[in-house]
């Protein structure tokens, strides 16, 4: 019998792909964060009002049940 010879040019482009995605996101990210990397302190404002507060669209939720 003759063998077949396996085309793994389909598997190889679905490997580069994927290789490509990944390194991509990773170069993505590392950007991404040297970029917010900045020396200066970042201020938080607290909220005054803190904790559970009942709105208007938490009412309606009240009353279908």
């Amino acid at each position: 019998m003759k063998e077949k010879k396996v085309d793994t040019s389909r598997r190889e482009l679905l490997k580069g792909l994927t290789t490509a995605a990944v390194a991509g996101t990773v170069v993505a990210s590392v950007g991404n964060a040297a970029a917010q990397s900045d020396d200066k302190p970042v201020e938080v404002k607290a909220d005054k009002q803190t904790g559970y507060r009942e709105t208007q669209h938490i009412r309606d939720y009240y009353d279908t049940l």
